[in-house]
């Protein structure tokens, strides 16, 4: 029986070879002093070039933007070089690959920005650790950002996504997920503005959409895509309340004015499915109400993966962990072969071990 994963897709005037989305992760292996995608890196992406779509991992789009040691920019000259060894890489092995826009926030540290704060939307502490040059430090209460620093970031992720079309990415992905910057503006609890940018939904929703018009403007809508995590609760000082799912409903109906690539969800944490006000189930709730291609990520596997494109309720499936074990993933689902097991303990260390040592199935059987 044919595999709903296995099927082709166009996005646009993009056509994926399957359904197979290599999740972005943070894999902390940029260790030079420029943070810039290097050697070692390209080999990882090109392993999974059999991906339909590869999104990279959060590349930070300035300085102000950083809030883990040894992660990829976007904002230098040094950095486009960089990622244009990955791109090129990727390509020579036939894949598609889009860079992740991203800025922490408040989920960084001072010892990021020569003893500054991070910067917010209010001045409100996560209360969680942040992983700095010297180990796990506590984060501290942010600056809350002015408006004109507010459009000084729409700027730098604007400048950010011509700089990754210039480094030959297919197209990029708007980070406003898992409680960073743009997360922070969505979520009441993270965001007591009263201007502009606070109080009502659509003030807490106003700066993806400024970024969104910015970025427009030098990469063509259908190579944008958009990540959004509704159900998060728990993790970085955001937590679900009655205004969360009516402002992401909001959100993901306004991006259907946009002419976008996809819009990539994320499923509610199984241990969090019954917290007050949740969504338990956000590909049901998500896909009838926008329009274009809905990535969903969160837990999935080979059978649930099918399933949920089967049903409906995506177009494509992202996998994040089965990546990191298994760079020949899609061979593996094409063969319903074993899935080889990831080393957490390798997730961020430097060096090749748990990065690009994974076998192939060819390998595996030779």
């Amino acid at each position: 029986m044919s595999q709903a994963l296995l099927k082709p897709i166009t996005l646009h005037d993009l056509t994926l070879k399957n359904r197979v989305v290599m999740a972005p992760m943070t894999r902390s292996r940029a260790d030079n002093e420029d943070n810039a995608a290097n050697d070692l890196m390209a080999t990882y992406y090109a392993q999974r070039a059999s991906a339909g779509l590869i999104i990279s991992e959060g590349s930070q789009i300035s300085k102000q933007a950083v809030g883990y040691i040894n992660t990829p920019g976007i904002y230098s000259t040094e950095q486009i070089e960089g990622w244009k060894k990955v791109t090129a890489a990727v390509h020579k092995e036939g894949g598609k690959i889009f860079l992740q826009l991203w800025h922490v926030g408040r989920m960084s540290h001072p010892d990021f920005h020569d003893g500054k704060l991070p910067v917010a939307p209010s001045a409100i502490n996560p209360d969680d650790k942040a992983y700095t040059p010297q180990g796990f430090k506590d984060t501290v209460t942010p600056h809350a950002l002015t408006i004109p620093e507010i459009k000084q970031i729409v700027q730098d992720f604007k400048v950010a996504a011509r700089n990754a079309i210039d480094a030959g990415f297919d197209g990029v992905e708007v980070h406003g997920s898992n409680g960073y910057l743009l997360h922070q503006f969505f979520v009441s609890t993270a965001n007591v503005r009263t201007d502009a940018y606070g109080g009502s939904v659509e003030n807490r929703a106003r700066i993806l959409f400024e970024v969104l018009d910015a970025i427009k403007e030098v990469v063509p809508q259908h190579r944008i895509g958009v990540r959004l995590n509704p159900s998060m609760h728990g993790g970085f000082g955001i937590t679900v309340n009655e205004d969360t799912i009516p402002t992401f409903d909001y959100i993901v109906d306004q991006l259907n004015k946009y002419n976008l690539a996809y819009v990539h969800l994320t499923e509610a944490s199984p241990a969090n499915k019954d917290v007050p006000h949740i969504e338990p189930q956000v590909a049901k709730r998500y896909r009838p109400i926008y329009k274009g291609n809905l990535i969903i990520n969160g837990g999935f596997n080979q059978e649930t993966g099918n399933k949920v494109i089967a049903n409906g309720d995506a177009d494509m499936v992202a996998f994040g962990v089965p990546f990191i074990g298994n760079p020949d993933l899609v061979e593996r689902f094409a063969e319903n072969a074993e899935l080889q097991q990831a080393d957490q303990s390798k997730f961020y260390a430097p060096g090749p071990e748990g990065y690009v040592d994974y076998p192939t199935l060819a390998e595996v059987e030779a």
